[in-house]
């Protein structure tokens, strides 16, 4: 099982002067705690208490995705870097892949495409960027799957779709990563957004709720976040059946909120939610830490998680 991190709150004591000197800090501690990968949301605006305190008020401060996440890879050697997940309708498909070609060649072939529908309606409108209706949006992400697909094959000719006119999707240098950056499609749309997971991705990924009560995340509650990965998995297996993809080929992988610290989570705690997720078919666990700033909780899943939950399959 691989371990990953994801960060969505920039507000700890001293931002956002020190945002920069402590996001390294923490990053360059996940990579040398083995940690496999490091995200990002791709969002303007914070996304607001209606998701509670793990995400706060809109005004409270939020980064560009891809700057940060390229700032961040210079500073590293080993952890993958990526965006969860990329809004469809924030740049235009062939700027996106040039963008994921680049941080992947300058990383040495660390960066996922981490790619989703888009659904912030308030910071689209707020910051002047066309909204798309959910239809058109899907029609749009496929697109983009396929021109990402298309430029990354090094195969150049016209892309003439609905939405998107490529003339020459010339793209050098291709990126490190063989045969492309992996394709993460995050979301668990049972009709649309699974069928493109069977369709197009490397991998998928799924927030569920936090095993902590007080976090207050408005997503689904962590007792029903077992039976929703089933599900899921079930409904994106028979999306593979239907057109014939090995469904084993794609990453599994889901988001879920802790808290390392006493009288809330323990290292015991965080091996025994790994198993539990291993057991479902769940790959690739990404831990989202409200007190990550602090480091300790970086180095205990380092020191005391890793070494544990590595060999679970």
């Amino acid at each position: 099982m691989k371990i990953g991190l994801h960060i969505g709150k920039f507000d700890w004591p001293g931002s956002p002067n020190n945002i920069g000197e402590k996001l390294v800090e923490i990053v360059k501690t996940a990579d040398e705690m083995g940690f496999y990968s490091f995200w990002v949301m791709d969002h303007l605006f914070q996304l607001g208490t209606q998701y509670g305190e793990i995400h706060g008020p809109v005004e409270t401060s939020m980064l560009e995705g891809y700057c940060t996440i390229s700032y961040l890879a210079a500073v590293t050697q080993r952890i993958k870097v990526g965006l969860l997940v990329t809004c469809n309708f924030f740049r235009h498909p062939s700027i996106l892949v040039k963008i994921i070609s680049t941080i992947d060649v300058l990383s040495g072939g660390r960066a996922y495409l981490g790619i989703g529908a888009g659904w912030f309606e308030r910071e689209a409108k707020g910051l002047g960027i066309p909204f798309p209706s959910m239809s058109e949006r899907f029609e749009r992400l496929e697109e983009i799957l396929q021109i990402a697909k298309q430029m990354w094959s090094e195969e150049i000719k016209p892309f003439e779709r609905k939405h998107f006119h490529l003339a020459e999707p010339l793209n050098s240098p291709q990126p490190l990563s063989k045969p492309h950056p992996p394709i993460l499609i995050g979301g668990g749309g049972e009709k649309k957004t699974l069928r493109l997971v069977a369709k197009y991705a490397d991998a998928w990924n799924l927030v569920i709720g936090s095993p902590l009560a007080d976090i207050g995340v408005l997503y689904a509650s962590f007792d029903l976040s077992f039976e929703r990965i089933q599900r899921k998995l079930t409904i994106l297996k028979q999306h593979c059946d239907d057109i014939g993809r090995d469904f084993d080929e794609i990453e599994k992988t889901i988001v879920t909120y802790i808290k390392l610290t006493p009288g809330d989570m323990n290292a015991s705690d965080i091996i025994s939610l790994c198993h539990n997720l291993g057991k479902l078919g769940i790959q690739h666990v990404i831990f989202n830490m409200p007190n990550v700033h602090e480091l300790d909780p970086i180095r205990i899943i380092g020191e005391e998680v890793i070494p544990q939950v590595k060999g679970i399959e």
